[in-house]
């Protein structure tokens, strides 16, 4: 279909598709006058991302909106705990509406609960959209009273606030309970840890286990290096009696003693004089007897000094000897002692770790119940209002002047499309081309108007005569 059969067939039946869209127009005008007029306030709420809470966290790390946060937020916003939360909120009290329990009564004849239904038919008139380039969402609510609607939409956006708030701060108090209840078991581990530690220390008796063991290990010290010290005065001892047993009387301490010395020499003295008398009186003089007899006591008295001596040699070997043996013995006391000290120490080493696994587990807890506290305590949300609802001036619908362009464009389109189904039916040869193409047969000659052969007279005769010699001289059409 051409653009000149088009507008012929228009122009042909335009009664009928201005009828149509004359109808579509009053219909249009009809509903927007007869339809309650409904007004539509909106609240809008910002919600920041980056905002962190009392715990320390954030929603969005870096500031990047986490995959469905936002959509999270809105299934918020949509779900029944808001709603209700809403409907009992101090600005409306619907759920104490005795009109609306009525309506609820002959709507379910009292099935049901009555809340979850009035939720359910405020949620129908709420509309919620997000920004598809921020974290804004807007809460819209339409009714016949715009004190209404600016109500609803107040008290959801309160509403979801307050439970953005809740869901923050109820896990926090049940982490609250559960950590103060752990901090109060780990205190008392703590407590019987130190008590078993303190009970130990007193039944051992131990002050300092660290001193008191450095105490010890520097007497075992001690006592090794005079055992040192006393094993070589023991040999050194051991081997002068030795010596004292074989040749006594050459002995340093025997050529150094003045007892012996002097009677060393008053002996020497006698024996030169008896040689002197000897040799002069003979060896039966009595004065050669008797001083022979004084040089054998003297002898006697050299050998019992002598002798008297070397016991007392023989008496510090044994009691170094002695002494040796006390010391060892005093060694390998001191040897237990201190090993029983490092076993004491190695116990009460793992009762106070013990204590500090205690100490360190109740710190941990404790700081997670002072986190846990503050985290329950909050006020504070990352949701902050950014549009309260006001009372609409002018009503959101019906809106009669885009209702009646809309009228316009619809009736139009189906005037149109009437009329061209009404010539599909009714089909009519109105140009040439419809009566070449419909009879497929050449055409011969083409009348004018008689309006118009009345106006120009011969010259419309000689016109059709050219179009008659024409049509016959030219190709039939198929």
């Amino acid at each position: 279909m051409t653009f000149s059969q088009f507008f012929t067939i228009v122009r042909a039946r335009w009664t009928s598709g201005f009828l149509v869209l004359a109808v579509i127009v009053a219909c249009a005008v009809a509903v927007s006058l007869l339809l309650p007029k409904q007004y539509t306030s909106t609240a809008s709420v910002l919600i920041d991302v980056k905002l962190p809470d009392l715990g320390g966290n954030t929603a969005a790390a870096g500031g990047v909106v986490p995959l469905g946060f936002m959509a999270t937020q809105l299934d918020v916003v949509r779900s029944e705990r808001v709603a209700l939360r809403a409907l009992r909120s101090p600005g409306l009290k619907l759920n104490e509406s005795l009109e609306l329990r009525a309506q609820w009564q002959a709507a379910t004849e009292g099935q049901g609960d009555f809340e979850a239904w009035l939720a359910a038919l405020i949620q129908k008139k709420l509309d919620i959209l997000p920004s598809r380039e921020s974290n804004v969402i807007t809460l819209a609510y339409s009714s016949p009273d715009p004190q209404f609607s600016a109500a609803v939409a107040n008290a959801f956006m309160q509403a979801y606030i307050d439970t953005t708030l809740d869901l923050k701060v109820e896990p926090a108090k049940q982490y609250n309970s559960f950590f103060d209840d752990r901090a109060k078991q780990t205190r008392d581990a703590l407590e019987q840890a130190q008590a078993k530690l303190s009970a130990y220390q007193q039944a051992k008796g131990i002050v300092a286990t660290d001193e008191r063991l450095d105490v010890e290990n520097a007497r075992l010290s001690e006592l090794t290096t005079q055992m040192v010290v006393l094993q070589g005065a023991a040999a050194e001892s051991r081997g002068r009696q030795d010596e004292a047993n074989g040749n006594n009387d050459r002995m340093q301490e025997v050529l150094a003693n003045p007892v012996v010395g002097a009677l060393t020499a008053d002996l020497s003295r006698q024996q030169a004089r008896l040689n002197e008398l000897n040799e002069r009186l003979g060896d039966n003089h009595p004065q050669v007897v008797e001083l022979r007899a004084n040089i054998e006591e003297l002898r006697k008295r050299v050998q019992a000094q002598t002798s008297r001596v070397a016991g007392s040699l023989n008496a510090n070997n044994n009691v170094n000897q002695v002494r040796l043996a006390q010391l060892n013995a005093e060694i390998q006391q001191q040897r237990s002692k201190l090993l029983q000290l490092k076993g004491q120490r190695d116990e009460a080493a793992v009762l106070l770790r013990d204590v500090e696994n205690a100490q360190r587990s109740y710190d941990a807890v404790l700081t997670r119940v002072n986190q846990t506290s503050m985290e329950s305590q909050n006020t504070q949300t990352n949701v902050s209002v950014l549009k309260q609802a006001t009372p609409p001036a002018f009503p959101s619908s019906p809106r009669p002047l885009l209702n009646v362009a809309v009228a316009l464009v619809m009736g139009s389109l189906l005037g149109i499309g009437l009329m061209l189904a009404r010539e599909l039916l009714d089909r009519r040869m109105r140009t040439v081309d419809d009566v070449v193409s419909g009879l497929r047969q050449p055409l011969l000659v083409v009348l004018p108007r008689a309006s118009r052969q009345n106006a120009r007279g011969g010259s419309n005769l000689r016109l059709a005569k050219a179009r008659v010699v024409r049509g016959l001289a030219g190709p039939a059409r198929s």
